[in-house]
């Protein structure tokens, strides 16, 4: 067998990897467009622009699309931390418009994400859920409140009987850990204003302001 000269083999391999860099960087390029359009789209949802947020995600699937285009004869690059984080953010909104629409939620297939991207995502859109609940509690919406409370704490429920390691999950064990601080500071918050509604209807004012205490904030 005749043996190549080294010269040859390292003019393969540049070649190669220089069409796998091209490649990552057109991706890398890609997922940065994804989550900034994903946060633009999470921002709009706060502001109950479901519309123009609904448009801004079908434009991070599209994104989506192009880094899968990007990468299709690289797969192992698929798998890299840039390329799951956007397919994270991608979920987290996507999973957060459902939430607050009350509408069914995405499945990792319809998103074109892997599973362990998406079930971290889900759990961040729980934990935004949090800023949702403080809106509706200051606009005294407690019901809607309670509801967004009740969503937050199935999703943490379900979750953490995916009992796997993290190398297997992304790390959800510790995503769920803080969604699990968020849910129950939000039940003490929600709890406190459904208190404070129901205290309201038991006492007779005669038209007097009864003053209450402040709500959180969403820093809190």
């Amino acid at each position: 067998m005749e043996e190549l000269p080294l010269a040859h083999i390292l003019n393969v391999a540049r070649a190669t990897l220089d069409e796998k860099y091209r490649a990552r960087e057109t991706a890398l390029a890609h997922g940065r467009a994804l989550t900034r359009t994903c946060a633009n789209a999470i921002r709009a949802m706060h502001r109950g622009e479901f519309d123009e947020a609904r448009t801004a995600l079908n434009g991070a699937r599209a994104e989506t699309a192009r880094i899968a285009d990007a990468l299709s004869s690289h797969p192992d690059l698929f798998f890299a931390g840039y390329v799951q984080d956007a397919h994270k953010e991608l979920a987290e909104a996507e999973n957060l418009l459902a939430l607050m629409r009350r509408e069914p939620l995405p499945t990792p297939q319809s998103l074109c994400i892997e599973t362990a991207a998406f079930l971290n995502g889900l759990a961040e859109a729980a934990s935004e859920g949090r800023r949702f609940a403080l809106d509706r509690l200051r606009r005294g919406d407690v019901t809607r409140a309670s509801a967004m409370l009740e969503a937050m704490d199935e999703i943490l429920s379900a979750l953490t009987t995916l009992d796997y390691p993290d190398a297997v999950t992304g790390g959800l064990r510790r995503t769920c850990d803080a969604l699990r601080a968020v849910v129950e500071r939000t039940r003490g918050d929600v709890t406190m204003a459904a208190l404070q509604e129901r205290l309201l209807k038991a006492i007779p004012t005669n038209g007097a302001v009864v003053a209450l205490p402040n709500l959180p904030t969403d820093n809190d």
